[in-house]
């Protein structure tokens, strides 16, 4: 099917129901099997997401023909909950690839299958990105984001284990607070509303688009920090070893597609915020414009010394709270010949993208040593 033909069906499908689960149905816009021609069909592969703002590339690089053009028929699964999930689905062999973020480490030490081929929100150049994450105060709550003293006493909203989880530990650290110092609420983002405008919590630390949602929902809350390299942001394009080994050309046209995709969302964050409402249930073309601004600093697919340092440090900060077990050892997860690969034949991809450090960039078989790497990762 050709880009166009893709698109159009798409947008079709999404003038009568606007939510992504009147359009997907567990399917691609076209199942077809064979070719014009009799010619070879297109591999089929099934892949699976989260419903947040970070995790658009997958759908919308469907819509707009990107795997069509790397010869892949995409069956998307209906966007899962949790990135938990997502890796059950991928254990259980619904879909071949996922997007997860800090779940993959939990999921991994529990024993289930996965490896790390790319990045779909990230950072290959520093260590510290966060620029999605927000913090949301409520009019009386006397929090100053240039003063974060003020979080003293303060009933946080936060979920307990998740990315948001760390970015508070980050600003307390900055602070000099501890944990101690603040009363966190473990709150889910979809419940953040209404505890702030019931006076349950003081403020949110959430990632987009429920800072923006939460500010325009609640009366006086205001979004008073946003981002500031206080931790990293990881999010991962996951297989499992099995389907990695097997099917590597398969592997590196995904990542391909995905990268491409990524790169047209980094040049056009409107139409990306377009596709946004098209693809992700309930969200608002004015919200997704706002976030996209935030989302695409992120929007790094490519694999460095950094990233296996994000995901050391996140998995260190979450043992140091008790949430996974200690000592991760992340070379046993990444696989990153396919995206060093896709990198290496693909330059104009990444062109618009910040320079990874050159200590930082890496091999195929490539081991993390936790020292080195900060040397070469800007924090």
């Amino acid at each position: 099917m050709s880009r166009v033909k893709r698109h159009l069906a798409v947008v079709a499908c999404s003038g009568i129901v606007p939510l992504l689960a009147g359009c997907s149905g567990g399917s691609t816009v076209d199942d077809n099997v064979a070719g014009e021609g009799g010619a070879k069909a297109p591999t089929k592969v099934s892949a699976g997401y989260v419903s947040a703002i970070d995790q658009l590339g997958l759908p919308a690089g469907v819509e707009a023909g990107y795997f069509d053009d790397q010869d892949l028929n995409v069956k998307l699964a209906d966007p899962f909950p949790t990135g938990v999930d997502a890796l059950n689905a991928l254990q259980a062999g619904q879909v071949d690839f996922v997007q997860v973020g800090t779940p993959a480490i939990a999921a991994a030490q529990k024993g289930i299958d996965l490896v790390l081929v790319g990045s779909y929100t990230g950072s290959a150049s520093r260590l510290s990105i966060d620029d999605t994450m927000a913090v949301v105060a409520s009019g009386k709550s006397g929090i100053d984001g240039k003063d974060l003293t003020t979080l003293r006493g303060k009933r946080i909203g936060v979920s307990e284990g998740s990315i948001n989880h760390l970015y508070l530990l980050g600003l307390l650290k900055k602070t000099g607070l501890k944990t101690s110092d603040v009363k966190i609420v473990n709150t889910e983002p979809p419940d953040m509303a209404v505890a702030l405008k019931s006076g349950g919590i003081d403020a949110a630390i959430v990632w987009d688009p429920f800072p923006i949602t939460i500010a325009q929902q609640v009366d006086g809350a205001k979004e008073v920090l946003r981002g500031g390299g206080h931790i990293p942001f990881v999010g991962y394009i996951v297989t499992t070893p099995k389907y990695a080994a097997e099917h590597p050309d398969v592997v590196h046209r995904f990542l391909t597609a995905r990268a491409t995709a990524d790169q047209w969302m980094r040049q056009n964050p409107d139409k990306a915020a377009d596709a946004a409402t098209r693809w992700l249930p309930g969200t608002k073309k004015a919200v997704a414009v706002e976030a996209m601004k935030h989302n695409v600093k992120q929007l790094d697919p490519r694999f460095s010394a950094c990233n296996y340092l994000a995901l050391d440090t996140v998995a260190r900060l979450l043992a140091a709270q008790g949430n996974v077990k200690a000592g991760l050892d992340v070379n046993k997860y990444f696989r990153p010949g396919p995206i060093l690969k896709v990198m290496a034949g693909n330059a104009k991809l990444f062109q618009d993208l910040p320079e990874t450090p050159a200590s930082a960039k890496i091999e195929d078989g490539y081991t993390f040593e936790r020292a080195a790497a900060e040397k070469a990762c800007p924090s």
